[in-house]
Parts: structure tokens; sequence; C-alpha cells
């Protein structure tokens, strides 16, 4: 039995994460924290490098990851990487780079890119999905998953061929028998049996078939695919087999946030003057 699918759109959204501190530390945690920070690991040219850069920079690097913490020889490489990037970035403020139209283009998306993740950051903070939020996307999702069907075919060349099949079942004749004995499909060993599927696996003259048949008949028309010309029965019809809640919560949650990112840029759109 091929296993039912359960599609969510997944989007990639920043995530914030708070720690906690026993009460009687936390000014104290915070106050240190807030100073190691602010350190600067590295002067040049008189320009100060601030530990919540080289923070930024180091998560960066390191892909994002929270997982990985650094030793004291990779922090040192990326301080020097830091100081070189830096070096880099005077001589070319000093040879006025940053006036040159696709230089300040890029600065100007970089701003742009970041700012925005900042502001999604924000919203993402401020309107939490509720487990109400999820549990209704949820459901919503499994109301409009697609039935599955279990069906039989036997799949000829010419159309003359498949009217004389739909004949031959007229009269009596069995479907299963006729299958392994005109079908050129790989499934005519097990009499046509392509067991249960979703219609949106098959190619669409197949699958409209399939999904107008009632249980238990054949179609009375051959039905032509780019494989040849089909003679379909209908077997049987279930509803698909939804995964638990909990096991693709994840999902779901990915999903409701973007769809309230996505109200939320819309709302922006709706009171901005745009012109194109």
């Amino acid at each position: 039995m091929r296993t039912s699918r359960f599609l969510f759109a997944l989007a990639a959204t920043g995530m914030l994460v708070a720690c906690t501190k026993p009460a009687g530390d936390a000014p104290k945690a915070a106050a240190g924290a807030e100073a190691a920070k602010t350190a600067a690991v590295a002067t040049v040219n008189g320009k100060q490098l601030s530990g919540d850069l080289f923070d930024t920079f180091m998560q960066a690097v390191m892909g994002g990851s929270p997982q990985e913490t650094p030793t004291d020889e990779q922090k040192a490489q990326m301080v020097d990487q830091l100081i070189n990037m830096t070096l880099a970035a005077q001589a070319a403020e000093k040879d006025g780079l940053q006036k040159d139209p696709k230089v300040a283009a890029r600065l100007e998306l970089l701003r742009t890119q970041i700012l925005a993740e900042a502001a999604s950051e924000k919203y993402v903070k401020a309107n939490p999905v509720s487990e109400a939020d999820l549990k209704a996307e949820y459901d919503a999702q499994i109301a409009t998953m697609p039935k599955e069907y279990k069906a039989r075919h036997i799949l000829v060349e010419k159309k003359e061929t498949a009217e004389s099949i739909i004949r031959d079942l007229q009269a009596g004749g069995d479907f299963s028998k006729l299958a392994i004995s005109e079908s050129k499909d790989s499934s005519a060993k097990a009499g046509g049996d392509l067991g249960w599927f979703s219609p949106q696996t098959m190619v669409k003259p197949f699958a409209d078939a399939v999904t107008t048949l009632e249980k238990g008949k054949y179609t009375l028309v051959p039905v032509e695919s780019e494989f040849g010309f089909h003679v379909i029965q209908l077997d049987d019809v279930r509803s698909a087999e939804a995964p638990a809640f909990d096991q693709v919560k994840p999902q779901v949650e990915m999903f409701v946030q973007r769809k309230k990112l996505q109200e939320y840029l819309d709302g922006l759109r709706a009171t901005a003057k745009i012109q194109k």
C-alpha cells in the first residue's frame, strides 16, 4: 500500500528562543553578557570591532548553528578574518568604491534584506502561533486531502482492441483474465491491479476517468493517454490516511507562521503607495 501524502508548503522562518536564568542571578548575568558582547575584539586603524559584530560574523561563518561551539583557535582565526575584511573594506572606502553604482546597489540590497528579516522576526515574536491555530490548520488540510482509488486496467495499443475488450466485458467476460491475456502494461500479470493510488500520480485522462467511475464499474469508452488506450475498472475508494497531528506539527507550525507573515506583508502593501 502506498504511503499517503500530507503536503504542507514549507517556509524558512527565523525562530527566537528565550533563555531564562534564576531571578537572583539574572541582573548580574545579563550585565556580564552585555559587557562581553560590547567589548571590542580588535581595533583596526582606530575602528573598534565590537563583540556584537564578531558574534554576528561568527554565526555567519558557522552557518548560524547554535549546536556548534567554536574552539579558541577557531575564534582566533575568525578574529583575523574579520580584521582582514575590515582592512579591505576600509581600503574600498578610501578608494570611493561605495559610490560605484553596482556596489551601492548591493549595499542597499543587503540593508533592505537585513531590515526585512528583523521586521519579520519582531512580528513573529509579537504574534506567536497558538496550539488552536495549529489544530485548525491541520484539520483544514485533512479536509482537503484527495481520496485514494483502487483500480485495475487493461492497456492496449489500438482503440479497436479496447472496444473489443469492452464488448467482451459486457458479455460477461472476466476483467482480470482479459487483463492477463490482453494488457501490455506490467500490471497485466496481476490482473491489471494497480493497487491504491492518488489521482495526482496518474496521467490526467486516466485520473479523470477513475474519479468519475462508480465503484465496481468499468469504462464503457476507451480512455486514451500517451501510453495507449485503457479500459479501467474501479474496485474501491477510500479517504487518504492522514498522519498524526504530532507527526507533522513542526511543518504545520512553519506553514501557519508563513501565512501570518504573508498577512503582515499584505497589510503593509495595502497601506503603501506603490508604483511599478
